[in-house]
């Protein structure tokens, strides 16, 4: 056996233990990798400024502490402790007469009655009050779980960002490429989930800022209803839908038919079509032009498929994962027309 071909098999040996090894942190460090990816372009950005790679990577990792984990972590604890102290009965009460209510006020609609009483009749209210509660006991159980993956994250990412320029320039010098094309490999990928994570951030935030701040005109918690607008607002096409109508469908089922109506128009009016339609082309064009390195080349409508799919299998984190994997495959797919060519 030459000695080639036993050093590639004992390091895929090797590699498959690492993997092991490493087997209950491998979420982490890749959710951590892809952060600091994303991130990457205006991590530079601040370290020509402080020129201190240790409080740069400090600022960075409070920031992301403070504008992607905390929210979510106050979204699980809010919902596991509103479910905790709510009255079972009293809750199957209220919402069997939301029920009756808006069924008579739908009753109107002669065309509807058959196709409503069918519906109706699979409605269990208090099944649905058991699934809610039980689900309140799920989020309270990993809540611990998930303190314990933010923190590893947040770690991971850390130490990633400190020693971004280390890790890239070994990485660089494993591939059997040159370094140009490497380069080309890294910041094609590097500003495509720079694009995707920075507007989806950015717009999240403002539209979640727009629909909280609103609400909390009706006497909700603008807060809680903001942070979870933000990452309804995540799933293309109908994430807002989630969030407002059910708050019309209850005030008008309520008896506040006004501010049932005031809240589907503005939610509409003000946050789907102006906010989501006119200014966030401008949001992501401008960090396309201002704040990442190398502006992104890959269709838009591509990398729009690749969020609905990612979201669709991976979950949360899809929304990075998909199309940092579609832009590494069109740039993958260029080096190799490029050596073809040879």
């Amino acid at each position: 056996m030459k000695p080639i071909y036993f050093l590639i098999l004992l390091a895929l040996l090797l590699f498959y233990f690492i993997i092991e090894l490493f087997n209950p942190f491998l979420k982490s460090i890749f959710v951590a990798t892809l952060l600091t990816i994303a991130t990457n372009s205006l991590y530079l950005r601040l370290n020509q400024k402080i020129k201190n790679r240790v409080i740069s990577s400090s600022i960075f990792t409070i920031s992301m502490t403070a504008l992607f984990f905390l929210p979510i972590l106050y979204c699980i604890l809010s919902f596991a402790t509103f479910f905790n102290q709510v009255d079972q009965a009293l809750l199957i009460q209220n919402l069997n007469e939301i029920k009756n209510s808006s069924l008579s006020f739908l009753a109107e609609i002669s065309f509807m009655q058959d196709f409503l009483q069918n519906i109706t009749k699979q409605i269990d209210i208090g099944k649905i009050v058991q699934e809610l509660v039980s689900f309140s006991a799920y989020l309270g159980k990993n809540s611990a779980k998930f303190m314990l993956d933010m923190i590893l994250i947040l770690i991971f990412f850390f130490f990633f960002t400190l020693f971004s320029n280390q890790i890239a320039q070994y990485l660089k010098d494993l591939t059997p490429i040159n370094s140009d094309d490497a380069n080309i490999l890294f910041n094609e990928s590097s500003s495509v989930m720079s694009v995707v994570f920075y507007s989806i951030l950015t717009t999240a935030i403002f539209q979640g800022f727009l629909f909280g701040a609103f609400l909390s005109a009706f006497g909700y918690n603008g807060l809680l209803f903001g942070v979870l607008y933000g990452f309804a607002s995540l799933v293309p096409v109908i994430g807002g839908v989630i969030m407002w109508l059910p708050v019309a469908i209850y005030e008008a089922a309520t008896g506040t038919f006004f501010n049932a109506i005031f809240i589907a128009i503005y939610s509409i009016v003000v946050i789907s079509i102006i906010a989501d339609t006119f200014i966030k082309p401008l949001i992501i064009s401008y960090i396309n032009k201002r704040i990442v390195k190398t502006p992104t080349k890959i269709n838009s409508l591509l990398i729009f498929f690749a969020i609905v799919a990612g979201l669709g299998t991976f979950g949360f984190w899809g929304m990075i994962i998909g199309p940092a994997m579609v832009s590494l495959f069109v740039s993958i797919m260029h080096l190799i027309k490029k050596y073809s060519n040879f």
